[in-house]
């Protein structure tokens, strides 16, 4: 049997307020055209099917129309939820859905209830809720660590029952050893996020989601990653999927199949004036640009003259070359000064430079003013 590895795919997710609709239909519904030619049997999503508990309209009907494209192909879809989805609202309709191909373990109770296909059984585990988790298995044991731990007794209590079957569990956790990245909502709730790869011993692989950058923590042990970056973190990432072959004896093979990029990411550093003039930045035009501005003095519009050369920069920075002045208490900024003075600090500050003459005086007609109401 040949499995496609997939999770975090964040429907609905922007950036830098950037709608991504669009991006996340033409990558994922790229799965379909891999399971067709890697003739790919089952497809796994490892959590994190959305980017909200409630997704928008279309968010949703994206996602439909994808799934849709990779059952057409002929593969069927076991999907478990993540931190950020609503376990109850994907969950709905399972037992319906599964009629059509698309599998759905949301459910704490489903965790040790498999979805067979051929002679592979398929266990979700989603994204465990520390504290609720703990009450609804009822262990003493507290943290993700615990929770994950009895999951995963669970999975394996009913994998001895079924006579040696072969076996892949979804997770969406934190396994030591994983890389993260600025994109990731922390899980630290209830205790420290990370847990053992040794959790997950006795089965044949294990897909894991949560983290956006595919990695290996051992050969039956991986992260898919993202399949669009969502920070610019990530720019470094060759975003993918893992093709995983089954055979009668266990895991066979694990293969990387890339994703391909609908914008790149990338940044800068520089003083605007050379940044907007150099002929040598024409190829990051249409990239996703971080710039960091280094001039003494913060730029006037630096925005929105950034993105009249660069159309995709949707992040700026003002970092002077010497530094920023060390911030001060409030009480030690307005101890013995006046309200003209205070404001001219606050603006230099800011910008790096004092009031000009003509701004001196505005300040100063600005106070009479209030005064003397």
């Amino acid at each position: 049997m040949r499995v496609l590895h997939t999770s975090d795919w964040h429907v609905g997710r922007t950036f830098h307020g950037r709608d991504l609709l669009a991006d996340q239909e033409s990558v994922l519904g790229g799965l379909a055209d891999v399971v067709a030619q890697e003739q790919v049997d089952v497809v796994v999503v490892a959590g994190d099917l959305y980017d909200r508990a409630v997704p928008s309209a279309e968010s949703v009907e994206t996602c439909g129309r994808v799934l849709t494209r990779i059952r057409q192909a002929g593969a069927h879809i076991v999907i478990t939820s993540g931190n950020h989805d609503s376990a109850q609202r994907i969950g709905m309709f399972g037992a319906f859905a599964a009629a059509g191909g698309l599998h759905l373990r949301t459910a704490l109770a489903d965790i040790g209830r498999p979805v067979v296909i051929g002679d592979v059984a398929f266990y979700g585990v989603p994204y465990l809720d520390p504290e609720p988790a703990r009450h609804a298995f009822g262990i003493a044991g507290r943290g993700h660590s615990a929770v994950l731990a009895e999951a995963m007794r669970r999975v394996r209590a009913d994998l001895e029952s079924r006579g040696g079957v072969r076996s892949v569990v979804l997770a969406h956790a934190f396994v030591t050893g994983g890389e993260g990245s600025d994109s990731e909502r922390s899980i630290t709730v209830g205790g420290i996020e990370q847990v053992p790869a040794s959790v997950f011993d006795g089965v044949d692989y294990v897909a894991l989601g949560h983290l956006h950058g595919p990695q290996r923590l051992a050969q039956h042990l991986r992260y898919s990653g993202s399949p669009l970056a969502y920070s610019f973190s990530e720019a470094t990432h060759r975003k993918s999927v893992w093709l995983v072959d089954l055979a009668a004896t266990g895991l066979v093979e694990v293969r990387r199949r890339e994703l391909p990029v609908p914008r790149r990411l990338a940044t800068i550093t520089g003083r605007l004036a050379e940044i907007l003039d150099d002929p040598a930045h024409t190829d990051l035009e249409d990239c996703f640009l971080s710039v960091t501005v280094t001039d003494d003095v913060r730029p006037l519009d630096m925005q929105r003259r950034l993105q009249a050369r660069f159309p995709h920069a949707v992040h700026a920075d003002w970092r002077p070359a010497g530094g920023r002045p060390a911030e001060l208490r409030y009480a030690e900024a307005v101890a013995g000064r006046g309200d003209n003075e205070i404001a001219a600090g606050f603006i230099a500050d800011c910008r790096g430079s004092t009031p000009t003459g003509s701004e001196q005086a505005l300040l100063e007609k600005a106070f009479v003013e209030v005064a003397t109401r």
